[in-house]
């Protein structure tokens, strides 16, 4: 049944006296049915949530956009349950090359085949395929509606309580009650002008033009992406399926024909027909939201970040997004969870964005050389720092650094595991099924130990109603086990993004702040019957 079918659109949540228990609840409304706005609703219906997605085209925009993403988004898409869809249309990519003006090659950053979240470092993608596949999803999911051709024209405002979205269809205007509202609406975002945030520029601005062509001549490709750093004219160029591929320019007066620009990959004596996909002009811009959350309203994506496109993160950022908040809003609102866990999101997610986005704004430096009389200078810079023996292998590295210290991640020791994510080896189930390890997981926390847990531990989880279990159990190929000696620990407890939260250092018999995160996770408005904190369901001796 359709959200429709089960009453009329311009309803308020029942007044108190009404029989509560026979009341629907109340859907999280998204905004926006781009990958970030359907991978959100798909992570939220595995935890029982119900979502309506407000979208103002009725099909998938049909222009191609992001073409590349990194082993943590892959894990993501993993974990919205469209992992192995996304593998029948994705290819490994071999990495980054930095080229100079004559293409010659500057410096390397390969990519590994085999990423610690299990997966390719760098694959590429057509988004419209990526797009098709998440609705197809969509449409399987009962606790998701997507409703097409309307247009948002106001959100709340609500400090507190149910938050009202207005939209207009054919039918005229109406109102949509929702427990929270998630802005996945792009660049012009009217979620993020509802909560009043405002853009902080990060100063980086260009034009530049994308052309994607379909072809069957012999391209040169290394089946990676090239950046030519030449200030004259930057370019980008990969390889994204098996006969398209795409350049982008910065943009120039006089600009010439598209034939012109991509002849240095083609053979001289290529006389054959390709075909334009696309060719559109883009202005490339470095910008952050000051503010990312007012009461149950929140900003994703391209309406709380603009990345330039230079490392390929900004699809990447929004999906990282999506992860981190919907687990926590699930728990909110649906097993009890603290609001102070919403907090966490904003806290969580801004400084890491900063960081992509500076890298890639350094990229797009080292690209262009800037416009000013430093700029050869900072060329040689540049091609002698990447000569220097070990600098492109530790540049090349993940892209996701640890998050910082806060609720969530209780990091008091250097070089600890938290803030860090758990690796995805194979592993093998009681069943004796192979299988990825977050699929043998689920959506829930889990401790992981080194060896047999032990009492206290397992009387904080089962406190927390999750999994303790051994490395060893879980017959993989040494990773596990490998991964929490490096990081001198004896057990991890992992958040349901796989993110360790905390750890019991290697020698000792507890967590190291156990204290500063069970409040967070249940609250005396549980919905269970039972509404003890974890505090007080767990033994004292696990609490200290």
């Amino acid at each position: 049944m359709t959200a429709d079918q089960a009453g009329p659109r311009d309803t308020a949540p029942a007044p108190a006296q009404t029989a509560p228990a026979q009341t629907a609840p109340a859907p999280v409304v998204i905004i926006g049915a781009g990958p970030v706005g359907v991978t959100a609703a798909l992570l939220l219906a595995r935890r029982g949530i119900r979502t309506v997605i407000l979208e103002r085209h009725q099909d998938v925009y049909p222009l191609p956009r992001a073409v590349a993403t990194d082993d943590e988004v892959r894990r993501i898409l993993q974990a919205a349950g469209v992992g192995e869809e996304f593998a029948a249309i994705a290819r490994p990519a071999n990495g980054l090359r930095l080229l100079d003006a004559r293409h010659r090659v500057m410096a390397e950053f390969r990519r590994s085949e085999h990423g610690h979240h299990g997966y390719p470092q760098t694959s590429m993608f057509d988004q419209p395929e990526l797009e098709r596949l998440l609705r197809d999803a969509l449409a399987r999911r009962p606790e998701c509606e997507l409703r097409g051709g309307v247009e948002v024209t106001g959100v709340g405002p609500a400090p507190a309580g149910p938050v009202r979205v207005t939209y207009r269809d054919d039918d005229g205007e109406h109102h949509l009650w929702a427990e929270a509202v998630l802005g996945c609406d792009g660049a012009g975002s009217l979620t993020r002008d509802a909560i009043g945030a405002a853009w902080e520029d990060l100063r980086f601005e260009e034009r530049w033009t994308v052309i994607d062509v379909r072809t069957k001549a012999d391209v040169r490709c290394w089946e990676g992406v090239d950046q030519v750093c030449d200030p004259h004219r930057p370019a980008t160029f990969m390889r994204v399926g098996e006969d398209r591929y795409r350049w982008e320019f910065r943009l120039q007066d006089g600009q010439q024909p598209v034939r012109e620009l991509i002849a240095p990959w083609l053979s001289p004596s290529y006389d054959g027909d390709f075909d334009v996909v696309r060719e559109t002009q883009y202005t490339f811009r470095a910008r952050v939201a000051d503010r990312w959350r007012s009461g149950r309203i929140f900003l994703l994506g391209d309406a709380a970040h603009l990345t330039p496109p230079f490392i390929g993160q900004g699809l990447c950022s929004g999906l990282r997004d999506a992860h981190n908040l919907t687990w926590k809003l699930a728990r909110v609102l649906g097993q009890g969870g603290d609001e102070r866990l919403l907090d966490t999101y904003e806290s969580e997610r801004k400084p890491h964005v900063r960081h992509v986005i500076r890298l890639a704004v350094a990229m797009g430096w080292a690209m262009t050389g800037g416009q000013d009389g430093a700029a050869a200078l900072r060329r040689r810079i540049l091609a002698a720092a990447c000569r220097i023996p070990g600098l492109t292998a530790a540049a090349g590295r993940d892209l996701s650094p640890p998050l910082t210290a806060g609720p969530l991640v209780r990091r008091r020791m250097r070089r600890s595991l938290v803030g860090t994510h758990c690796p995805q080896p194979w592993v093998v189930g009681p069943d004796g099924r192979r299988s990825r390890l977050d699929e043998l997981l689920g959506d829930s926390f889990t401790v992981l130990t080194a060896a047999e847990p032990w009492p206290s531990l397992r009387a904080l989880a089962h406190g927390l109603g999750v999994p303790t279990i051994p490395v060893t159990d879980l017959r993989d190929d040494g990773t596990l086990a490998a991964w929490l000696r490096a990081g001198r620990a004896d057990a991890a407890l992992l958040r349901p993004d796989r993110v360790v939260m905390d750890v019991v250092p290697a020698g000792r018999h507890d967590f190291t702040d156990t204290a500063g995160w069970a409040s967070l996770l249940h609250t005396t408005r549980s919905p269970h019957p039972s509404p003890r904190t974890v505090e007080q369901s767990l033994p004292r001796s696990a609490t200290r």
